[in-house]
């Protein structure tokens, strides 16, 4: 590739992407040559400032017509700049979260540290959302996970931490492994890594042992996303990683690793094996393993939601409670309804909030109390009643609540399960397994409202975790109330 069409690339579409790589790249100097005993908070405001930077370039890229760059593998459409927005608001959010953490057991020295790495992860997950190649989703792929074992594992002197990081990596190894084993059959069919090239090949399949070839690597690309999306029965590492990370990581993998696996799972799966194969009746592979991805949905579903009943500390059950939403999404993916990507869109904005929110509750009460049980919330409501009243707020809106951001999303995802073919039983599992997370999300509200405290001090509540309970509830209520405004965003893009 020659100079001249090298310029002649609409490089302004990267631009979002060209701020966070500067971003971490002058943030990793600053943490190498600023003095030891420096505060590296600083890094973190700094980091804050290029996120929102990025955003605002989002915002003025909306009107920008549908662009491809560099032979298609990278794509700047309607679907990328909607992911991307949710992608950097909820990591502005989490670098407030970890502005705000109290950094203890060795972590003072790799403050610095998870400010870039963080940025690293989100690179990779902005790449992942505007990518039209196999390569540049794995590479995307990678840069996301690779930071995120660093950061799991960043307390180097907790042992927690080090089973987390440890069981992430295994458990990330495999799946990556899994997923480009299911990569490289598509490969070898098609000849490109192109997606477009991909799909138009694949839709001109109809030899059978091809078909059988592409089923294999469908499920072989699944199951191996599956463990990215801590879908059940690939979920086990989650629950052990969520405890052991600090809670910032915690709020991190459970919310933008999430968003930005399910980001994947819709750039290849529905762009390549949506016609791929198709039969006589023109249903490609992906109607072909529709009910395998009921299967996993359900399962999801139900084990998030009733193992969570048992847990005694809050970041395990909220580790299973991010199990049990990753089932919702995957029951908007199985029921391909019309307005599919809205209905996927709406909901990791939803969980975004809400999530991110509960979080910074989380983090305020765990770190006063020194351990992370649910029972360290009982008498919440006395200690800080604001705090407790934005809780019950949020907790309110991950069961789903009329009124709530959290209830629309469900809702969407409920009508869609009736979209062609009626999926009565999944939407039944669904309904069950919503009632059943009413137990446990009112369950920590019981221990706030209605247990003693046994620590009657006031809490400190930081500057970093007030906006972020500012921003997650007023957006809880706001998408709640006036859901059309994230619809007629949506159709405006371009």
């Amino acid at each position: 590739m020659d100079l001249e069409t090298l310029k002649s690339f609409e490089w302004s579409v990267m631009t979002p992407e060209f701020i966070i790589l500067g971003v971490a790249a002058l943030l990793t100097l600053l943490d190498l040559f600023l003095p030891k005993k420096m505060d590296r908070r600083i890094l973190g405001w700094i980091g804050i400032v290029g996120i929102l930077a990025a955003i605002l370039s989002v915002a003025s890229l909306l009107n920008v017509e549908s662009t491809s760059i560099l032979d298609d593998s990278f794509t700047f459409d309607a679907f990328g700049k909607s992911f991307k927005l949710i992608l950097l608001v909820g990591s502005a959010l989490v670098m407030f979260l970890a502005i705000s953490y109290d950094a203890k057991e060795g972590m003072e020295d790799y403050r610095g540290e998870f400010y870039y790495l963080f940025l690293s992860a989100l690179l990779g997950a902005m790449i992942m959302t505007s990518s039209g190649d196999l390569i540049t989703l794995f590479i995307g792929l990678e840069l996301l996970t690779v930071s995120s074992y660093i950061l799991a594992g960043i307390r180097k002197h907790n042992l927690q931490s080090n089973e987390s990081a440890m069981k992430y990596v295994i458990n990330g190894g495999i799946s990556t492994a899994i997923t480009l084993f299911g990569m490289s059959y598509v490969y070898g069919l098609t000849g490109t890594t192109n997606l477009f090239e991909i799909a138009n090949k694949l839709a001109a399949v109809t030899n059978g042992q091809q078909a059988y070839l592409l089923g294999l690597a469908f499920l072989m690309i699944f199951v191996g996303l599956s463990f990215k999306l801590a879908a059940a029965p690939f979920h086990m590492w989650a629950p052990d990683v969520y405890q052991g990370a600090p809670t910032p990581v915690t709020a991190f993998l459970s919310v933008i690793s999430k968003s930005a696996g399910f980001v994947i799972v819709i750039r290849i799966l529905i762009s390549v094996f949506y016609n791929a194969a198709p039969t006589d009746n023109g249903e490609g592979i992906l109607f072909k393993m529709h009910d395998y991805l009921a299967v996993i949905a359900a399962v999801t579903m139900i084990i998030g939601n009733v193992v969570a009943l048992k847990q005694t500390n809050i970041k395990r059950l909220f580790a299973y409670s991010s199990i049990a939403h990753a089932g919702y999404i995957l029951v908007a993916l199985t029921t391909m309804s019309s307005n599919l990507l809205y209905s996927i869109w709406f909901y990791l904005l939803a969980y975004m909030l809400m999530n991110l929110g509960a979080f910074a509750v989380i983090q305020v009460v765990t770190e006063q109390a020194g351990s992370s049980k649910i029972s360290d919330f009982a008498g919440l409501a006395r200690r800080s009643p604001i705090l407790a009243v934005l809780m019950g707020i949020l907790l309110v809106s991950l069961a789903g609540f009329p009124g709530t951001a959290g209830f629309i999303g469900k809702l969407n995802i409920f009508v869609g399960a009736f979209y062609g073919t009626p999926h009565y039983v999944l939407a039944a599992i669904m309904i069950a397994t919503t009632v059943i997370s009413y137990f446990y999300y009112f369950g920590i509200m019981t221990q706030m409202f209605f247990r003693p405290a046994s620590d009657e001090r006031k809490l400190n509540i930081p500057f970093g975790i007030v906006v972020v309970l500012l921003v997650a509830v007023v957006g809880s209520i706001l998408f709640g109330i006036m859901p059309n405004i994230a619809l007629d965003f949506l159709n405006n893009l371009h």
